[in-house]
């Protein structure tokens, strides 16, 4: 499964979901008739957090992580 694919199956709005072992808060949102994706998650009782926006152009598809290293995806 693609980065997207995978973001995609991600429900918008709240939900929960298991990352390496530990369940995180999710928050998922569109804009630009889903064409951007905004990503926001964070570990339930730990302090990690992963933060994203996904763009989508005519030309190409790019992930920019916000205050969140690569090395997380």
């Amino acid at each position: 499964m693609g980065v997207l694919q995978y973001i995609r199956s991600i429900p918008i709005g709240y939900s929960e979901v298991i990352y390496k072992g530990e369940k995180y808060g999710v928050t998922r949102a569109e804009f630009n008739k889903g064409n951007s994706i905004k990503l926001y998650a964070e570990e339930l009782g730990g302090k990690d957090f992963i933060s994203l926006n996904y763009y989508i152009t005519s030309l190409s598809e790019s992930l920019k992580p916000c205050e969140t290293s690569m090395t997380k995806f």
